[in-house]
């Protein structure tokens, strides 16, 4: 006995309910064909992960519900093919004019024209970006199905992290488990997700398929990279990462009885480094955000500096010269060397490339308030000026040509206000919002060091990369004229911020205390920058995004006390 079975790692597109279903009815199609007799579809596939308020809308359950019969249909033909669909079902019912909520986050069982099953998720995450609780009732019993002559046991996502779900299916006879996913990516994530699942197909001894989405949506991505594993652990197929696929494995039942995944050349996609993933993950937030809401390309202020530079190198990875253009705006402060460097890196990439100086714009500006800061020194109010000229004109090539602005501003300036409110944060989406400035240049030399999407060796100017930061808004001024050292900052900020480290641990570990009450009050006070920054990508296991979820008014003080 042998079962091949396809794994549907999709792109699916949240509210897009029929061209999902589209896309499962195609893969299943093509499967069929190619002598798979079971396909899985990533969690929550025809809604597309995460719908978030959509679930709260009877409208949308239905149609998704509506969809899974009309999947139900389109596949009568397929003769001994099972197809798995994630998808959400119930609704709400009032009890004493109070609405109870009786949604779940399901998983149907398809054949021949049929619904099988649907089993509904027992283990709703609620942590990080997740807030399934908000949404879903958990659900009770397994779900052990037949496909092929093998017995599949069922679990969504989060129930395969916990001992019970994959238990019980094991109890109801399941030879093999079948696991449907949507896994926000973060660094780290992928090999975080094999050694959990390991130690599950170990703990009940069988083995498993890990069926993944792929694709941006809003601040997450999601990677893909869809498994199966023996039942000691051992990974018998890898797919590649952040791309679309119909992938396949073959399980046979071996003269003892037990069911195992069949060794297949080329089945393990080779290890990939941290810095290509994290590329990757980048290049596909991008190209996600701008396809998905039919923006017709992507805008940017080139500063020649490293952050406006490594958001250019993404920006056109993901989206091809031509839907990408950059703006060098110098003001009476900007070096030579910057927009040397500007105009090099543009150069380099093909993209359009414009100068719009913004020096006599400053000057009628501060002409305008010269009586109102009469008698003032100059200070961060005219520095602000120019930041926003910036952001204004930006805005308005965005408006009158449709293209994104993308802003370029990293996590480390996120983290201490040292950015300007309707300045550089000004745009659409903010691409390296989740990356610390030590993590900016680490990835800077490794696009230089490599041409994934053969775009152009080195498109980063070297000197870019080297030189001093700033933000040029004064003379000779650098970013350490504000802050701590961007490797001992990220330090701090990695321990308070993405760990949750307390104040006196970070001192612990060799940080001057001085610099480390400095920096959590700085992340204190902007708080009110970040809620009106633009959504970004989400890259690391703590963002300044739905995992970040502090008042803008606290008089919480640690070194205080509460």
């Amino acid at each position: 006995m042998t079962l091949k079975l396809a794994i549907a790692q999709l792109n699916f597109v949240v509210g897009d309910i029929a061209g999902n279903a589209e896309k499962i009815v195609d893969a299943a199609r093509q499967a069929h064909a190619q002598g798979a007799r079971l396909l899985l579809t990533p969690e929550l596939s025809i809604a597309g992960y995460a719908a978030e308020d959509l679930f709260l809308r009877p409208a949308f359950t239905e149609a998704c519900d509506d969809a899974v019969k009309g999947i139900a249909a389109a596949l009568a033909d397929l003769k001994d093919m099972v197809v798995v669909v994630g998808h959400p079902t119930g609704g709400s019912v009032r009890s004493r004019s109070v609405a109870v909520q009786m949604r779940h986050n399901a998983a149907s069982v398809i054949k021949e024209g049929r619904i099988l099953e649907t089993y509904a998720k027992r283990e709703l995450p609620n942590y990080q970006v997740f807030d399934e609780r908000r949404y879903f009732t958990p659900g009770q019993g397994s779900c052990v199905f037949e496909a092929g002559g093998v017995s599949v046991g069922l679990l969504i996502c989060e129930d395969a992290w916990f001992d019970q779900p994959a238990e019980l299916a094991r109890e109801g006879g399941a030879e093999v488990l079948a696991v449907i996913n949507a896994s926000p990516y973060h660094v780290g994530k992928e090999g975080e997700r094999v050694a959990r699942m390991s130690e599950r197909a170990r703990s009940v001894g069988l083995p498993l398929v890990y069926a993944h989405l792929v694709g941006g949506q809003d601040e997450v991505v999601f990677d893909g990279a869809s498994f199966a594993l023996q039942a000691d652990g051992a990974v018998a197929m890898q797919a590649g990462s952040f791309q679309e696929k119909l992938l396949f494995a073959q399980l046979e039942r071996t003269a003892q009885g037990r069911v195992g995944f069949t060794d297949e050349p080329g089945a393990i996609a080779p290890v990939r480094d941290a810095e290509a993933q994290l590329w990757d993950a980048l290049v596909l937030g991008v190209r996600d955000y701008v396809g998905k809401n039919g923006f017709t390309g992507a805008i940017l202020g080139l500063s020649g500096g490293i952050d406006s530079a490594l958001v250019l190198a993404i920006a056109v990875d993901a989206l091809g010269k031509e839907k990408v253009r950059a703006v060098m705006m110098p003001s009476p402060y900007t070096a030579d060397i910057s927009w040397i460097d500007a105009r090099d890196m543009a150069g380099r990439l093909g993209v359009r490339y414009d100068e719009i100086s913004i020096r006599h714009t400053v000057e009628s500006f501060k002409g305008a308030l010269a009586g109102e800061f009469e008698g003032r020194p100059e200070d961060t109010a005219e520095e602000n000026i120019q930041a926003r000229i910036r952001g204004t004109l930006l805005m308005a090539l965005s408006n009158k040509f449709g293209s994104i602005v993308l802003t370029t501003g990293n996590k480390s300036e996120m983290a201490t206000g040292y950015c300007t409110l309707y300045g550089d944060m000004a745009g659409g989406f903010a691409v390296i919002k989740d990356l610390l400035k030590t993590t900016v240049f680490a990835l800077a030399r490794w696009r230089n060091a490599h041409d994934p999407y053969g775009t152009g060796a080195e498109p980063i100017p070297e000197r870019i990369i080297t030189r001093p930061p700033s933000a040029e808004l004064r003379p000779g001024q650098t970013d350490q004229d504000s802050l701590p050292p961007y490797d001992i900052l990220d330090g701090i900020l990695a321990r308070y911020m993405q760990d949750d480290e307390g104040i006196d641990e970070i001192i612990a570990a060799g940080y001057d205390r001085a610099v480390v009450e400095r920096v959590a009050r700085l992340i204190k006070i902007n708080e009110y920058k970040r809620r009106q920054a633009p959504v970004g990508i989400r890259v690391t296991h703590r963002s300044f995004g739905k995992d970040w979820r502090y008042p803008i008014t606290s008089k919480f003080n640690e070194t205080a006390g509460a």
